[in-house]
């Protein structure tokens, strides 16, 4: 195999062994704690029969999308994400890119709820107003970041998974990864 690639191949499986997790005022949690915390946050969501919003832009737009379909389809959670063309372009026309999510939110979200939040740098404009909506209607908050260790996004959720990365392709192969362990969780259970 050609070095790079197993050099890439490599360093993603440390980085996956490098992820870790915190609480919204920074404590440490064992990864294995944040994910049964994380799992027992949706089934609670599950039951009482609330929503769970996933939102990110680019790549983890496409990670948000994944893991939605695959919340309701695998998991049997009530999800969805804000990712429609025309709303997009609606809301970052009329309003302003960073309401894109925060718009849809403040209408659709109710206490209870959950938002999960996907930013590879953590510090998107538009992420960080959808999770202040979030806060403001006591809707729950998980977040997935990387690149600065204490970038803004880390500091807003109950739960904060982050990756140790400057490197986009590493991070979101993480993120999905990260998501995927908790919805196959369920997919066990049923």
């Amino acid at each position: 195999m050609d070095k790079f690639y197993q050099l890439y191949l490599h360093d993603t499986a440390q980085l996956l062994e490098a992820v870790s997790a915190t609480t919204k005022n920074f404590d440490n949690l064992e990864l294995s704690e944040a994910f049964q915390s994380t799992f027992l946050l949706f089934n609670e969501c599950r039951q009482r029969g609330n929503k769970i919003f996933y939102i990110g832009n680019g790549g983890s737009s496409t990670i948000a999308s994944h893991i939605a379909t695959d919340a309701w389809k695998c998991a049997g959670l009530k999800a969805q994400t804000f990712n429609d063309a025309a709303g997009l372009t609606c809301i970052g026309n009329d309003d302003g890119f960073e309401h894109v999510f925060a718009a849809p939110l403040r209408i659709l979200g109710n206490p209870g709820d959950i938002l999960v939040a996907i930013s590879s740098s953590g510090a998107s404009p538009d992420i960080l107003k959808a999770v202040e909506v979030a806060q403001e209607k006591k809707i729950a908050v998980i977040t997935y970041s990387g690149f600065d260790e204490k970038n803004p996004l880390r500091l807003m959720g109950v739960i904060n998974f982050y990756v140790p990365s400057r490197r986009y392709g590493h991070v979101e192969i993480a993120h999905l990864a990260l998501c995927h362990a908790i919805l196959d969780r369920f997919a066990l259970e049923q």
